[in-house]
C-alpha cells in the first residue's frame, strides 16, 4: 500500500481565527487572491443544531486527483507520499484544472495568468517540518496525517455542504462537530 498525506481538519477545535490561511500566504508572500487555504464557516442548515463551526480547505492532494488527469501540458505530479504539485513554469493558464477540480482547489491567478494551489508545503515536510497552516494553527485543529496509516475511528470522510468524495477521493479526514446538550432549568 502506498503512502498517502493528507489533512486532518478538527472541526470541533477549529475558531475560524484564519490562522493557517495567513500563515499560508506569509509563507509563501502571495497576493490577496488566490488563496490556497481557506476557511469556511460550515452552513446551519447542514448541523444538527444551532451553532458556529468552520471547517479549513485547501488542496486535498487526491489520490485520483481531476487536476492531474484534465492538464494538457502535465504541469501537475504526483509524489510518491500522495501530495500533489504544480509546476508553475508549465502552465498555461487554460483552468482547465479549475474547472475539473469538485474542491475549488486550483485558482486563477489574474496577475500571472497562470493557475496556483497548496503545494502542502512539500519542502518543509522533507525536512521533516510540519506545513505552516498547520504550525500556525493555535488550537491544533489541524494535522498532517497518513491515511493508510490513520485509526478512521472519530472522524469521517465528509461533512455535509462537502463536495462528492467519489470523483477524486481527497486525502482529508473531518472530525466532525459534536451534538451539544441543551440544559434547561426547571420552573
Amino acid at each position: 500500500m502506498s503512502k498517502q498525506l493528507g489533512f486532518l481538519v478538527d472541526t470541533e477545535k477549529c475558531l475560524g481565527c484564519f490562522s493557517c490561511e495567513m500563515a499560508c500566504k506569509n509563507e509563501y508572500q502571495t497576493e490577496v487572491k488566490p488563496r490556497w487555504r481557506r476557511v469556511y464557516p460550515q452552513k446551519e442548515e447542514n448541523l444538527p443544531y444551532p451553532e458556529r463551526n468552520f471547517m479549513s480547505l485547501a488542496c486535498n492532494h487526491c489520490a485520483d486527483p481531476a487536476c492531474l488527469k484534465v492538464c494538457p501540458v502535465k504541469a501537475y505530479s504526483k509524489r510518491e507520499d500522495g501530495i500533489v504539485l504544480h509546476n508553475h513554469d508549465r502552465c498555461i493558464g487554460c483552468r482547465l484544472c479549475t474547472m475539473a477540480c469538485p474542491y475549488g482547489a486550483p485558482q486563477y491567478n489574474e496577475k500571472e495568468r497562470k493557475v496556483e494551489k497548496c503545494q502542502l508545503c512539500y519542502q518543509k515536510i522533507d525536512r521533516g517540518e510540519e506545513p505552516a497552516c498547520v504550525a500556525a494553527c493555535p488550537v491544533e485543529a489541524l494535522k498532517i496525517i497518513e491515511l493508510n496509516a490513520f485509526p478512521s475511528m472519530g472522524t469521517v470522510k465528509s461533512l455535509p455542504g462537502f463536495p462528492n468524495i467519489g470523483i477524486t477521493r481527497p486525502s482529508i479526514r473531518f472530525v466532525p462537530p459534536r451534538v451539544g446538550m441543551q440544559i434547561r432549568r426547571d420552573g
